[in-house]
């Protein structure tokens, strides 16, 4: 809205701006990963039940695995996609499997000037960012971004930059929610200084890069993409100090839920986050890293945190029965997850329909398992007003991840010819507006 002077003031959606404007519904993406694959277990063990892929069928449509059940009364609002692979996955180190799932980059090229490329959740983030407070809303088990191979987040900045996770509930609350609208003036002017000191730093540390090694150089991409984010945030609160957040109910929230407790509760306390964000509209791109490769982080040790006597890691490797089977009940654990954010967004209306009908969210790993990076175990879930259909367990033959991320893309709107190294658009049955 432009008033005197040539000020102009960013209003919410109002009946009154047409019903071009009010009735375009927002469209949100959420990307879950889990590392270390899921459980495949070896036909020689007869536990074809406890298969993450549906296995059997009966009148035409795929049975749960007991590891998934979880999820049939969501069967009309998710579909199971297999076959799915990155072509530079089998080229590259196993291990850095989390860092291309969004990506599908080469990472194996030690020639390229920047490691990584722009991960699918920061693409939408860039065409979605003007409709909300926060460009995107980036999570992980751990904090910050890991390192190479290891990585502790699953997003990549336009320019191929980890982008530091958050994992923190209460911080992310804070950060999403806090609105004081008693000091707006005084939260305005703050801002607007802490961008003068994030433009400050960033000047001098451009200087002190180009003395620095290669290590000490990679080190500092990290901190300066941080920075960036800030500013980024900084400059969507700025814009947005003066409109007035949704009223939602935060009572059911365990702010001092934490990873190192109880993993449930840590899970189901970020799942509400998100659900909130996405209902009051402060975002629209989430990814959420809920495991990290090869053991590392906190989350190696939730399967003994739940009662199975093993690390993640270490059931992933397992090739004996038993192994396979608790692998595939951490598997469950995961499920029952899923089932409550699903539910969570099934529970908030929107203009039309639910938040699971206007949102698409993806869940997987980059392996199979036992690091296999093909077959990728994959599930996409709502979309119903974006022009999903849904039920289906996909497949044909070796498909390319990032046909499916173009196709996603399709669905939200944004009309890219392609990403990263797709060659056509995947899954059409499912994407129909692909």
């Amino acid at each position: 809205m432009k008033g005197t002077a040539g000020a102009t003031l960013a209003l919410p959606v109002l009946e009154a701006m047409g019903k071009e404007v009010f009735e375009g519904l927002p469209r949100r993406f959420c990307a879950l990963y889990t590392a270390n694959g899921m459980s495949l277990p070896q036909a020689k063990h007869g536990i074809d039940e406890w298969s993450w892929f549906p296995r059997l069928e009966k009148d035409g449509q795929f049975i749960f695995g007991k590891s998934t059940e979880a999820l049939s009364s969501f069967r009309d609002r998710l579909s199971f996609l297999g076959g799915l692979y990155h072509p530079n996955g089998p080229k590259s180190d196993p291990h850095v499997c989390s860092d291309m799932w969004l990506t599908g980059a080469p990472l194996q090229d030690p020639n390229r000037e920047v490691y990584n490329s722009v991960a699918l959740d920061q693409l939408i983030a860039k065409h979605t960012k003007h409709f909300c407070r926060q460009p995107s809303l980036v999570m992980s088990v751990d904090a910050g971004v890991g390192f190479l191979s290891r990585t502790g987040t699953i997003s990549y900045s336009l320019n191929g930059k980890p982008i530091p996770a958050e994992n923190n509930p209460r911080q992310i609350f804070n950060r999403l929610f806090s609105n004081d609208r008693s000091s707006l003036e005084n939260k305005r002017d703050r801002i607007k200084h802490r961008i003068k000191l994030v433009d400050a730093v960033l000047e001098n540390a451009r200087s002190l890069n180009r003395r620095l090694g290669k290590s000490d150089r990679e080190k500092m991409d990290q901190y300066l993409t941080s920075l960036n984010e800030v500013e980024e945030r900084l400059v969507a609160s700025e814009k947005w100090t003066d409109i007035p957040l949704k009223i939602q109910d935060y009572s059911h929230l365990n702010l001092d839920a934490n990873s190192g407790s109880d993993p449930g509760e840590y899970y189901r306390t970020m799942f509400d986050l998100i659900a909130l964000a996405f209902d009051a509209d402060i975002t629209r791109s989430v990814a959420f890293m809920l495991n990290r490769e090869d053991g590392m982080g906190i989350s190696d040790t939730f399967p003994i945190k739940l009662g199975i006597d093993r690390t993640h890691h270490n059931l992933s490797h397992a090739q004996d029965k038993d192994g396979q089977l608790k692998f595939a009940k951490y598997d469950q654990f995961l499920t029952e997850q899923l089932v409550y954010f699903f539910n969570r967004l099934q529970g908030y209306k929107d203009r039309k329909g639910t938040l699971l009908d206007n949102s698409i969210v993806l869940y997987g790993s980059g392996a199979s398992t036992t690091h296999m990076p093909k077959n990728l175990p994959t599930l996409v879930a709502g979309g119903k007003n974006m022009g999903l259909k849904h039920g289906q367990y996909w497949r044909d033959g070796e498909t390319q991840m990032s046909n499916i991320f173009l196709s996603i893309l399709h669905s939200m709107g944004i009309e890219e010819e392609r990403f990263a190294d797709s060659s056509m658009t995947g899954a059409r049955e499912i994407f129909s507006n692909a």
